[in-house]
């Protein structure tokens, strides 16, 4: 169930790429980008709440069977973390770029707030032993279906519009909106984790860390996070305009990988790293683009980049489960035991 749920989203992503690549058929203002078909919206919205509603009744369908093990909680948070990224751009999708919309760099820091929202919840556990889950990512979910729900039946020019703060004497359009809604809902996570943290000191309930040892799992998504910006405010070819998706997906997918290890370390209570090797490539590219005239070939590295960094999160997802599958003589796919001695055998 929760691999569907995930094939779900994938396919909602899929097929909006597919019609609006760069984020403007949204957009009165670019005619050569069509609009996308109202059927799109729909049957997105349908996708999307297949995912969700699969998304919610994995776990209880695995202590319904009895069959509820560490390896069902790594790949449902596992997965959620490489949705994390994915929600907002879908929600981007609606408003887009050019009138009424905002552009790539700030759809770009505001998914890292949201992404800072899951992955605090996951370091808050690392450090109490407890997790917490908000409900921000719920409102999320239900929010998108309904506004891909509205898109539908008044298209996307319903959302064509602009507010005005009096005491502000400032003009909001509708993709500040949004933008504002996931600072604020992502924002609001974060005192809690803290003060979660904080009374588990308070009370020695938690696991008692170092300031240092605490904060090990933040160093990695950190230089993740500079170097990413960096890339973005030294490219020689505007590559977060020119290909949002990609770049975004990268960044989503470096993240995800990041966090599947923290969840791994958060899990099996052990120290989690403070660097990867993955970070080298990573680096790299930003250095490279930052000291070197990269202009024709940026595109290039961040294609290689993001086919790398997919990779290895494949790779180390794959890993994961059937090492755990095999450790726990489970089958991943399948509520049947392996077979004792075709176990002994291999």
């Amino acid at each position: 169930m929760t691999l569907l749920g995930y094939l779900f989203f994938l396919l909602n992503v899929a097929v909006m790429a597919y019609y609006d690549p760069h984020f403007y058929a949204s957009s009165r203002d670019h005619p050569d980008n069509p609009p996308v078909p109202d059927w799109v919206w729909l049957f997105c919205a349908m996708c999307i709440f297949l995912s969700y509603t699969l998304d919610g009744c994995d776990g209880k369908q695995a202590r319904r069977t009895g069959s509820s093990t560490p390896l069902g909680e790594l790949f449902d948070h596992g997965l959620d973390s490489s949705i994390t990224h994915v929600t907002p751009v879908v929600l981007y999708s609606i408003f887009g770029q050019g009138e009424f919309g905002i552009s790539p760099i700030r759809v770009y820091f505001a998914i890292w707030c949201v992404m800072a929202c899951f992955i605090f919840s996951h370091w808050e556990k690392y450090n109490t032993g407890v997790l917490y889950l908000p409900w921000g990512y719920d409102i999320g979910q239900l929010s998108i279906i309904l506004a891909m729900t509205i898109t539908y039946f008044r298209t996307y020019l319903f959302w064509k519009f602009a507010i005005t703060i009096p005491f502000l004497n400032k003009t909001l359009d509708s993709g500040d909106l949004a933008e504002i809604s996931l600072y604020v809902g992502s924002g609001m996570s974060l005192p809690i984790s803290l003060y979660n943290i904080y009374r588990s000191y308070r009370d020695q309930t938690g696991k008692m860390r170092s300031l240092w040892e605490a904060n090990r799992p933040l160093v990695c998504t950190t230089i993740l996070f500079v170097s990413y910006t960096v890339w973005i405010w030294n490219s020689k070819c505007a590559v977060l305009d020119n290909n949002p998706r990609i770049f975004l997906w990268t960044v989503g997918t470096s993240f995800s990988y990041f966090t599947v290890r923290l969840i791994i370390s958060q899990m099996s209570n052990t120290r989690c790293e403070v660097f990867h090797w993955l970070l080298v490539p990573i680096i790299s590219a930003t250095c490279v683009v930052v000291v070197c005239d990269t202009a024709q070939y940026e595109l290039f590295i961040l294609y290689g980049l993001s086919g790398l960094v997919t990779t290895a999160w494949l790779h180390m997802g794959m890993c994961v489960v059937w090492q755990m599958a095999d450790h726990f003589q489970i089958h991943v796919f399948s509520l049947s035991k392996p077979q004792q001695n075709s176990r002994k055998e291999s």
